[in-house]
C-alpha cells in the first residue's frame, strides 16, 4: 500500500478520492485549511498551496502526489493564476524536493481552449509546468464532473424538479462520475506514466447534447422536463446580474458563460486511458439517479 499526498481533499472530487484511497488500504496525507475530525488512515496537514512548509510536510515520504486542488471560479485572471498556476508550481517544487516518485495532476478539458476563458488559460499554464517537471507525471483532463457530494449541478436538479432544463445554446459535452474519476487517479498514482496526458469520460461515444443531458437529469428526478436553450447574450446578462447581487461569490461569471457556450466539450476518444489501466464503471443514468438520491438524503432536493 502507498502513502498518498492529496491536495483538494476537502472538496467534492478530493473527498471522494480520499474515501476510495483509504478503502483500498492506502495511507493518506491531505492538505486542509480548516481543522478536520480525526479519521483512520488520514493525516491532515494544516495549510494551503501557498504555505511551503506545509507542502514540504505533505510530500515528505510520500509515494505519490495527487494534485486535485484548484480554482474553478474567480473574480479575475489573477485569482485563477494564484490558485491554478502558482499553486501547481509550489506543489511541484515540494514534490521534487521530497523526491516523490509520481505526480498526478488534475487539469480540465478547458485547458485545450486556453484562449476562451481565464480558467482554461490557467489550467493550460499549470499543465505546462507539469510537463516541464522532471518527476514521473500524469495529467488528467476531466470533463464535467458530477456525482453524490456535488453542489455545482444542484441547481440543474432543482430546475428539473420544476419541469425545466435551462441549457446553453447548442453544443455537446462529455461527463464523468466522481468515483470513476477517483479510480483513474488512483490507478495513475501507482506510477510509470512517463508524462502522459489523458481525457476521461463515461464512455459514451460523441458525448451528450445539452438537451440529452438535461432530459437525463429529468429522468433522474422523475420528471419530464422542457428543455429551453438560452441565447448567449441572455446568459451573459445573467452573469453580470449575478456579479451585482453576489459580488465575488457569483457562480455565473462572464468567464464561465464563455466556456458554457462553447460548441464542443466532448473528450478526444484517442486520449482515453488504455482499457487495461482504467475503464469507467458508472453509467451516467445510474450515476445521475444516485446523485439525485444523495440530494434528497441531504434535504437539498
Amino acid at each position: 500500500m502507498a502513502v498518498l499526498a492529496i491536495t483538494g481533499g476537502t472538496g467534492f472530487v478530493g473527498s471522494r478520492l480520499i474515501a476510495l484511497a483509504t478503502a483500498a488500504g492506502h495511507q493518506v496525507r491531505a492538505l486542509t485549511r480548516r481543522e478536520q475530525a480525526a479519521r483512520e488512515r488520514i493525516d491532515w496537514i494544516a495549510g494551503d498551496l501557498q504555505a511551503t512548509d506545509a507542502l514540504a510536510q505533505l510530500c515528505a515520504g510520500a509515494d505519490a502526489v495527487i494534485h486535485v486542488a484548484g480554482v474553478v471560479n474567480a473574480p479575475d485572471r489573477a485569482g485563477f493564476a494564484a490558485g491554478n498556476i502558482e499553486g501547481t508550481r509550489n506543489m511541484l517544487a515540494a514534490a521534487e524536493q521530497a523526491q516523490v516518485r509520481h505526480f498526478v495532476h488534475v487539469s480540465s478539458l478547458a485547458a485545450r481552449e486556453p484562449g476562451m476563458s481565464a480558467y482554461g488559460w490557467s489550467k493550460a499554464e499549470a499543465e505546462r509546468l507539469v510537463d516541464e517537471s522532471l518527476l514521473d507525471t500524469a495529467v488528467v483532463r476531466p470533463p464535467a464532473i458530477y456525482g453524490p457530494g456535488d453542489l455545482e449541478m444542484l441547481e440543474l436538479f432543482k430546475l428539473a424538479r420544476k419541469g425545466l432544463a435551462l441549457l446553453p445554446p447548442g453544443g455537446r459535452l462529455s461527463v464523468i462520475e466522481v468515483g470513476d474519476l477517483g479510480r483513474l487517479l488512483l490507478a495513475l498514482a501507482a506510477g510509470g506514466n512517463g508524462g502522459r496526458s489523458y481525457d476521461c469520460d463515461d464512455g459514451r461515444e460523441s458525448g451528450w447534447s445539452h438537451k440529452e443531458f438535461g432530459l437525463a437529469i429529468g429522468t433522474a428526478v422523475g420528471k419530464r422536463v422542457a428543455p429551453i436553450a438560452l441565447p448567449r447574450p441572455l446568459m451573459m446578462a445573467g452573469a453580470h446580474l449575478d456579479r451585482l447581487v453576489r459580488g465575488k461569490r457569483a457562480k455565473l461569471t462572464p468567464d464561465r458563460v464563455a466556456y458554457f457556450c462553447h460548441e464542443d466539450w466532448v473528450i478526444d476518444a484517442a486520449r482515453r486511458p488504455p482499457a487495461d489501466l482504467w475503464t469507467p464503471q458508472v453509467k451516467t443514468p445510474a450515476g445521475l439517479a444516485a446523485t439525485a438520491a444523495w440530494y434528497r438524503e441531504q434535504g437539498l432536493l
